[in-house]
């Protein structure tokens, strides 16, 4: 369990994440000593006791979230009822089913209950367990880089205009004082703010979002594949977890932001079932073969997300995701389940662990063959 904390801790995503908390905190703490000292006034007391809350909050957050885990879902997993396992999908790399909401990260190597997204800055996913705390360290980090933004900048101001306040001013004024180096990381503190407030801040609206509607960044993808499934028929999908915006608020956000539920089993519409979600995804897998075709491979590709001797169009049309690339050899075969104009995503045949990933549309081909692979 140590090791695989430290594991967690000793990446470049929550290093880089507690190296801007420190950073943005004794920058800001510092000016404040000088712009809104707290042993002057009371307003310098509230003042920096609010930020250094907020710094604290952010920090507790961050690391319940990383450390507590999204909550996986245990390895080889069925459900009590033999009589459900039609409903469910099976996950080979973990060797058992995946209850309603999991979904398996590929980072993680785990199925992740209630899975939203892999987070790279607390170096795991963002699921069932963690999720409270997810949220609420991206709302304390958005209010306190706000203040710290306002503090470095007043301070920023007093600091540059000092000689001017000391022959025109009334006295009354706080003496910042900023050398170069101070000055350079007031500078780069300031901006480490704005960023944190613009992005997290971007970042917190999807969360509440998802938190109101109570549907995850993977389960805004199944919905919107659903819809465009019934684009020509009446029938209209219901997504079976929208309880209304107070109790999908209750379900992630309380005073402990401790979860509610087990994370395998979900409370749904009156309408609905537990296995409503599963089944459409099922169905949409059961399109997903059906359009699957096979090519092969007949140029070699590195597995470079920027691939310099695979064409131009490759080379300036790289796909803007995370997901991986599969390194190819020519003879090779791959079966592609999504196309774009210069790129190809699909799954290698005949290796031993499943590769799955991105490759240049003009290093393969596409091959005609039976259909016997695809009931595979």
């Amino acid at each position: 369990m140590i090791r695989v904390l430290l594991k967690r801790i000793f990446h470049w995503g929550p290093l880089a994440a507690l190296c801007i908390i420190k950073c943005i905190t004794f920058m800001t703490m510092h000016c404040c000593s000088m712009w809104w000292p707290a042993s002057q006034s009371w307003g310098g007391t509230i003042n920096s006791g609010v930020f250094l809350s907020c710094s604290l909050l952010t920090i507790y957050n961050f690391l319940s979230a990383m450390m507590e885990g999204p909550g996986f879902l245990p390895l080889r997993w069925r459900p009590k009822n033999d009589e459900d396992e039609q409903h469910l999908q099976f996950c080979e790399a973990c060797e058992g089913y995946k209850a309603p909401r999991a979904h398996h990260c590929r980072k993680c190597g785990r199925c992740v209950a209630k899975m939203d997204h892999h987070c790279p800055w607390i170096n795991s996913c963002v699921g069932h367990v963690n999720h409270g705390h997810f949220t609420a360290f991206l709302f304390w980090a958005v209010v306190g880089c706000f203040q710290s933004t306002i503090i470095l900048s007043c301070s920023l101001y007093r600091g540059i205009n000092r000689v001017w306040y000391m022959y025109y001013g009334t006295g009354n004024e706080p003496r910042v004082y900023l050398s170069a180096n101070t000055l350079f990381f007031c500078i780069f503190a300031l901006g480490l703010s704005v960023g944190v407030v613009v992005a997290v801040g971007m970042l917190l609206y999807f969360q509440v979002r998802a938190i109101v509607r109570n549907q995850t960044g993977v389960e805004d993808w199944i919905v919107e594949k659903a819809h465009y499934r019934r684009l020509d028929s009446q029938e209209k999908f219901v997504f079976p977890y929208n309880l209304g915006w107070k109790k999908n608020w209750s379900q992630v956000i309380n005073w402990s932001c401790e979860p509610v539920g087990d994370g395998i089993f979900w409370q749904v519409r009156e309408d609905c079932d537990q296995f409503t979600l599963t089944r459409e995804q099922q169905a949409q897998k059961k399109e997903k073969r059906e359009r699957t075709r096979l090519y092969s491979v007949i140029h070699r590709y590195s597995g470079w997300h920027l691939p310099v001797v695979n064409g131009w169009g490759a080379l300036c049309h790289v796909p803007c995701t995370d997901e991986a690339r599969i390194p190819l050899e020519a003879g090779e075969s791959v079966l592609v389940t999504r196309w774009r104009k210069y790129w190809l995503f699909g799954e290698k045949q005949g290796s031993e662990k499943k590769l799955r990933g991105w490759f240049p549309r003009s290093c393969v081909v596409e091959v005609a063959c039976t259909d016997d692979w695809k009931s595979k």
